[in-house]
């Protein structure tokens, strides 16, 4: 078997180079990749370097982070896994010794080895990878790999609703419709949210909210947003808004829509800081950031493959691995025409 990897070579330069053959550890898995999710981490990591710039400047950078594929070795001490079975993984690996993890609150580990970030820097854009066998899960036979690949993103739409505590009955407003927006818009039905209102200003994405079940959608750039947003959800606003862009614009906007003692999770990552007028939300007003997920993918994988949760149809572009530069050049170039990419590492 011979083993390729993906690299950042430089901002907006991807390569393909041979790497070595990963060998698992007595309690990993090694794993066949066939497809991989691209992230809006790594459209930021492709067009500016990552989030995080790694200390070493010589630093191998790879990107991906979620991803399925199939079993083809297994350490000694792994108990779950079979060679052959179908997996998606849990791109985070905490130390499990800090207050946080014993805590069960694991995803904010201080320590946490994430991929495509620091401290290693290894993506899921490679041939074979390993992967301990603790964060590895199973895909059912009814559910598929392309399915199993955008289970990361959908957990991070259930944590997001589940941060958001009792929606039944409530009114919900999501700032942003790309694909955690979307992820986010499906927790939120499964929770029993009343109304959700999608706000966005690509019209693909907003058509794609209303296929999803949204109550209505209403383009972000319309200078009445916040007069159209309460006349749907309330005069008061709505009782939960959830940021899912990585904006400013958002942010800022999410303070005009909450409802008094309502709450606002951020769930996007925003670059640069945040002005609040505390005076507009000194009404008991819950702001609340959101990080990734934790002990939320067995259910993400219950809810897609009981048919309750589509993932399916938010990825709309599929790359082939070989053509990885054109497939980060099309998310960089294409928004309008694009929700979800997809690349097929193998068959």
């Amino acid at each position: 078997m011979k083993n390729t990897v993906a690299i950042l070579e430089k901002p907006g330069k991807m390569v393909i180079k041979e790497t070595q053959m990963p060998t698992p550890k007595d309690d990993e898995v090694l794993i066949e990749v066939k497809y991989v999710g691209i992230c809006g981490s790594d459209v930021h990591g492709f067009e500016h370097g990552p989030y995080i710039p790694p200390k070493d400047p010589n630093q191998v950078i790879g990107l991906g982070h979620e991803c399925s594929g199939i079993i083809k070795k297994i350490g000694k001490n792994v108990r779950k896994f079979k060679v052959g079975q179908r997996v998606c993984i849990e791109p985070g690996v905490p130390c499990y010794t800090c207050e946080f993890c014993l805590s069960g609150h694991y995803n904010i580990c201080p320590n946490v080895d994430f991929m495509a970030t620091q401290p290693n820097y290894r993506g899921a854009l490679t041939n074979y990878l390993t992967h301990p066998e603790a964060m590895t899960f199973h895909l059912p036979e009814n559910m598929s790999l392309i399915e199993g690949a955008l289970v990361e993103p959908a957990a991070v739409g259930i944590h997001a609703a589940k941060m958001a505590g009792d929606l039944l009955g409530k009114s919900v407003v999501i700032l942003g419709a790309g694909c955690i927006g979307l992820m986010t818009l499906q927790a939120c039905k499964l929770k029993g949210a009343a109304k959700i209102v999608m706000i966005d200003i690509l019209d693909n994405r907003l058509n794609k909210a209303i296929e999803l079940g949204a109550t209505a959608t209403l383009k972000g750039n319309d200078p009445q947003l916040t007069e159209k947003v309460k006349s749907i959800v309330g005069e008061y606003g709505a009782d939960v808004v959830l940021e899912t862009a990585g904006s400013i614009f958002t942010a800022e906007k999410a303070l005009e829509v909450v409802k008094r003692r309502g709450k606002i999770l951020i769930v996007g990552s925003i670059a640069g800081g945040v002005p609040v007028e505390f005076l507009k939300i000194n009404r008991e007003v819950t702001i609340q950031t959101v990080f990734r997920y934790a002990n939320d993918f067995p259910a993400t994988i219950d809810s897609i493959a009981n048919g309750d949760f589509d993932v399916d149809s938010i990825a709309d572009r599929f790359f082939n691995y070989q053509d990885t530069q054109k497939a980060f050049e099309f998310s960089v170039n294409n928004k309008k025409e694009l929700i979800k990419g997809v690349i097929k590492v193998a068959d």
